[in-house]
């Protein structure tokens, strides 16, 4: 049984227009326009210059006969289209491809699925006091992959927004990582639910909980201790003018900790220390997290990490697509054209015959039509 590309996974969405003033299809619509992303545009005039510069080769595999469609119906389409639909489309796809990527990966560490906001800063609308749009998105910090995203109403939404995205994803058997303002019993509660294990960072929004594990931690030695049981692991990277130490302390949960009942699961407490010295200028940070495995000292170092890939996805999608300088105010067509991102930066990913950063991937596919369609192969 041949498997479902995104075309066959977006060809039941719902086309809310009406069907007999319909003169482009919505595949064209959506076609053209993933097309054109992937090959450098960023703006609707350039989604659609896009399509009458390659009429003949969309023609080759597009019912073209009405033309291409205009700029103004473009973004009209993706403001008609539901968000919750088209993002769940999205998600189905992606998790298509991760079973595929799973079934040929012979380690056995536990796969990362880091969760993170990202604001749209110029999806502001200061003339109807509208905030920008604030989006949760999950990513796959083993096969580096967008697996899908939901909007907030604002940045304080993120708590409701969590669990709600989680629920979405196939998250079963996987470490959820997540930064403090995700340090909730709902969201560790959604995890264990799903069969996923958590790891989560601890600050003063639960200040009880962060006094007590900081105490814990305070002036542990860089080694291995027995009594109490507390696992160590330190790592040491030199790279011009920049080195690094990250050391990590992971102790069981202990009985001094009046809280550990409330957080569903919780088995273990973690400190990690990282000493940044750039330029001649040391700075020290800690951070500490609550965790429901029995993770070594080394293992969570590493998934701690890994989290950060999240920074890294938010930072290709502003660098490589502009996406922080969109001006999409409409919230349905802000959220369709971010998961359109999404479905070019993961085909992107997945191309990795060339050594090159993501906007000169564009560049080449707006340059080729051959290497457009390879990175078409792996939608």
């Amino acid at each position: 049984m041949k498997s479902k590309n995104i075309f066959d996974h977006f060809s039941s969405i719902t086309d809310f227009r009406q069907s007999g003033k319909i003169k482009h299809p919505l595949v064209n619509i959506v076609t053209i326009t993933l097309c054109a992303t992937l090959c450098g545009a960023d703006d609707w005039d350039a989604i659609e210059d896009y399509g009458h510069a390659k009429f003949e080769w969309l023609s080759s595999f597009l019912d073209m006969s009405n033309g291409v469609p205009s700029h103004d119906t473009i973004s009209r389409v993706f403001s008609l289209l539901d968000p919750t639909e088209f993002q769940e489309k999205f998600i189905s796809w992606v998790q298509n491809i991760i079973k595929k990527l799973d079934a040929n990966l012979v380690d056995n560490i536990q796969p990362v699925v880091a969760v993170d906001g990202k604001t749209l800063r110029r999806s502001h609308d200061k003339k109807n006091s509208k905030t920008a749009i604030h989006m949760v998105n999950a990513w796959c910090t083993q096969n580096s992959l967008a697996l899908g995203q939901l909007k907030t109403e604002k940045k304080s939404n993120e708590i409701t927004a969590v669990p709600q995205l989680l629920a979405l994803l196939d998250i079963k058997d996987k470490l959820v990582t997540a930064d403090a303002m995700s340090c909730q019993k709902e969201i560790v509660k959604v995890c264990l639910k799903s069969e996923a294990d958590y790891l989560i960072a601890v600050k003063n929004n639960q200040p009880n909980l962060f006094k007590e594990i900081k105490s814990h931690f305070h002036n542990k030695k860089d080694k291995i201790y027995k009594r109490p049981k507390i696992d160590f692991f330190r790592t040491e990277e030199k790279n011009r003018d920049r080195h690094e130490i990250r050391k990590c302390w992971i102790s069981p949960v202990i009985n001094q900790l009046s809280m550990k009942d409330d957080w569903e699961g919780l088995k273990t407490i973690v400190c990690v220390e990282n000493i940044r010295t750039l330029k001649k200028k040391t700075s020290i940070e800690k951070r500490y997290y609550i965790c429901s495995k029995n993770l070594s000292a080394e293992k969570t170092l590493h998934a701690c990490r890994s989290h950060w890939q999240v920074e890294s996805f938010h930072w290709m999608l502003d660098m490589g697509f502009r996406e922080d300088e969109s001006r999409s105010r409409n919230e349905n067509l802000a959220e369709n054209m971010a998961v359109i991102r999404q479905i070019a930066l993961n085909a992107l990913k997945l191309e990795t015959k060339t050594k090159r950063g993501i906007k000169r991937k564009r560049f080449n596919a707006g340059l080729s039509d051959e290497y457009l369609k390879e990175l078409l192969m792996f939608v």
